[in-house]
């Protein structure tokens, strides 16, 4: 099998997931056919809407870890600046041990941001492609390329004429295509068809031109599949597969409409404003004080929220316009959501969560080892006041050997040696002889 951009990407992991979303796309447009709507740009719209509503509970669930990490950063802080300096293997174990039952008191782990973005990282690059190649998911629009490609292939130096990209400048994405050998006319010309529409499918008002101009005896039904795309990629008169840049170069050069060329330039200054806009609304972390990294890691979020902003200025003038279409209601529907989410967020009863959470450790831990939830707690303020008092003094070595023979007691009995879980363990046996 030959990999064709067009032929819907193939990948192992994003391949799957845009053949998916590529599906709702392709339901989205038919249902404009069916309204007499078939716009590329309001299904991207729509579409766009519907992906962002289906992300909503992985947002929200994001949100949410932000929210418990706020709260719990100044006793993370407290804990960081209670062993500032002490690098003996007493002090690190019990820094490790407050700092895990701070996470799990909260019910996150150190992980968790991660997790969600992880989640939603493939899915967003997989609707990056579905967007950036409407033709290879979307049927009815693939269709209308096909009777002027079928005429086009069989002209003398069509394909040479289609890969110089000089001609069309978005040919060059395609060197690879047209190097492999399967580009040339044979038995099957599906491969030479697809690279055909790839290119077709990015080429801008002036190079549809000039295919007419180099085959005058097709350029009747070269005009018509070109409105036939114009009408389907039409926004407010642009044609989204035009870039802003070229409607501005267009208007310089040849005195071409200047309400188009204005028109194009809001594209971009859109999408920078409604990226700042977002970031805008984001929740913004506190920058703690006295944590070097913390407050790197700040100013960095800080720079990035300057610069993407303007890259995507700078990335939606010269990429096709039906991208910063995507960006823009993108920016948009995420700006809107995080106006509910952050009331949502800010309704949370965060004790009450709290609470739920700890009572969820403590069943999940007596229902592993028997433990109750009092005696874990017991085990837990043992475990920290012990610690702490071995990080400021020396044990001799006959309480060595006792604490080590002790914990491969509690290993052999299948408990970790020096977990909690242990240590609650030590607390039940001890309870238990006293009541005999």
């Amino acid at each position: 099998m030959y990999s064709v951009i067009l032929t819907q990407y193939e990948g192992k992991i994003l391949g799957p997931i845009a053949k998916v979303l590529g599906w709702i796309l392709e339901r989205i447009f038919l249902l404009l056919e069916k309204i007499d709507m078939p716009n590329i740009a309001l299904a991207i719209i729509l579409f766009t809407i519907v992906i962002y509503l289906l992300l909503m509970p992985l947002t929200i669930r994001q949100q949410k870890y932000s929210k418990l990490s706020a709260k719990m950063s100044p006793e993370i802080q407290a804990i960081q600046a209670k062993y500032k300096g002490k690098k003996d293997q007493a002090s690190m174990a019990a820094m490790n041990e407050e700092t895990q039952a701070v996470y799990k008191k909260y019910g996150v782990s150190p992980s968790g941001s991660c997790i969600q973005l992880v989640i939603q990282m493939p899915i967003l690059f997989a609707l990056y492609r579905v967007i950036y190649n409407v033709p290879a998911y979307v049927s009815s629009v693939k269709a209308v390329f096909m009777p002027f490609v079928d005429e086009l292939i069989t002209k003398t130096g069509a394909l040479d004429f289609i890969s110089n990209k000089d001609n069309f400048a978005g040919a060059a994405q395609f060197s690879k295509q047209f190097e492999n050998e399967a580009f040339k006319l044979g038995a099957d010309n599906t491969y030479v068809i697809n690279t055909f529409i790839d290119v077709l499918n990015r080429a801008t008002t002036a190079e549809w031109n000039a295919i007419s101009v180099k085959y005058p005896e097709i350029s009747d039904l070269c005009t018509k599949t070109y409105e036939t795309v114009t009408r389907y990629n039409n926004f407010f008169g642009l044609n989204i597969a035009n870039s802003p840049k070229y409607y501005i170069l267009d208007w310089w050069s040849n005195k071409a409409s200047i309400g188009l060329a204005i028109g194009a330039l809001m594209i971009p200054l859109f999408s920078a404003l409604t990226q700042w806009l977002n970031t805008k609304l984001m929740p913004q972390a506190a920058t703690p004080t006295g944590d070097d990294q913390a407050s790197a890691m700040a100013a960095s979020m800080k720079s990035m929220n300057i610069m993407m902003p303007l890259m995507s200025l700078v990335f939606v003038f010269t990429l096709p316009i039906g991208m910063g279409i995507y960006w823009i209601s993108g920016a948009i529907i995420r700006s809107v959501q995080q106006v509910f989410i952050n009331k949502h967020i800010d309704k949370m009863d965060i004790d009450s969560i709290i609470e739920k959470n700890t009572e969820k450790l403590e069943k999940k831990i007596e229902k592993k080892s028997g433990v109750t939830g009092a005696a874990l707690n017991q085990a837990a303020r043992m475990s920290t006041r012990t610690l702490s008092e071995k990080s400021h003094s020396q044990a001799n070595d006959a309480e060595k050997d006792q604490a080590m023979k002790k914990r491969e007691e509690l290993g052999s009995k299948g408990f970790k040696a020096g977990s909690l879980s242990a240590k609650a363990n030590m607390v039940r046996e001890y309870n238990e002889k006293n009541n005999k």
